[in-house]
């Protein structure tokens, strides 16, 4: 997982305290499944309808990652409990998971994915 290039700073909005990275290739990301990057905490990248998305990649219910589920409609569902998570907010959808899954901005721009992730996760460069 890579910096952003510089030449891509005007089309990627700034967030406070988030470092934009190249997270993959748009063609990585299947419909229906989720991408787990290489990063600590764990994050996923997934697409919905023409969207990208990024979540970190555990359950809050039992931390099981929800890369091992099915995402589609806007959601993830926990493949260990069926727990569903809303792609946009991370806000769970019913039991058994009553907490949120932390988001992360997520943009493809030509052929590649980027994410703006906390400069708390660690990456490898």
């Amino acid at each position: 997982m890579s910096a952003k290039p510089d030449d891509l700073a005007e089309e990627l909005e700034t967030h406070e305290g988030r470092t934009w990275r190249r997270a993959c290739r748009v063609q990585d990301v299947l419909e229906d499944e989720g991408l787990r990057l290489g990063t600590l905490p764990p994050v996923a990248v997934f697409t919905s309808e023409g969207e990208y998305f990024c979540l970190d990649d555990s359950c809050t219910h039992a931390s099981y990652p929800l890369t091992d589920g099915w995402a589609g409609d806007g959601v993830v569902e926990c493949s260990l409990h069926l727990a569903r998570f809303d792609l946009r907010t991370g806000a769970p959808s019913g039991p058994p998971a009553t907490a949120p899954v932390a988001v992360h901005p997520a943009t493809a721009i030509g052929d590649d994915v980027y994410v703006a992730l906390p400069d708390t996760y660690l990456t490898k460069e």
